[in-house]
């Protein structure tokens, strides 16, 4: 089991067709072993990225923080809380990651991102 994460925009302000068209790529080389792990909430990349998991059948995992809590959530297999405000669910979320994906984004991805790549985790990174 490859466990795999997505990070990027998660507001509507970004090209959807292109990340669409990225994310389907990044699936194509999935050999179907693959647990989806991202941010729990729906929207932006983690929203692709798990209609497009659910699409494939793939067991998903969100992680979030309880600031998460009163907004819509995407269809997940299992959620997991760590922490009061946005960024105290990072370290957590890295932990449990193989591979990580980052598709666009801000501060927090950024972040995650070079930790990431501090932690030995294999990174891939797409700019929209």
């Amino acid at each position: 089991m490859t466990r795999i994460g997505f990070i990027g925009y998660s507001t509507t302000r970004f090209n959807e067709d292109k990340a669409k068209e990225i994310i389907d790529g990044i699936f194509e080389s999935f050999y179907g072993d693959e647990v989806i792990i991202s941010g729990a909430t729906n929207f932006g990349i983690p929203k692709l990225v798990y209609e497009k998991a659910n699409e494939c059948g793939m067991y998903t995992i969100g992680v979030m923080c309880n600031a998460g809590f009163g907004m819509q959530l995407a269809r997940l297999n299992d959620l997991i809380v760590e922490g009061q405000d946005w960024g105290d669910e990072s370290e957590k979320f890295l932990s449990m990651l193989d591979v990580l994906y980052k598709i666009g984004g801000g501060n927090q991805s950024i972040t995650e991102f070079e930790k990431a790549k501090e932690l030995g985790i294999e990174v891939h990174e797409y700019e929209l």
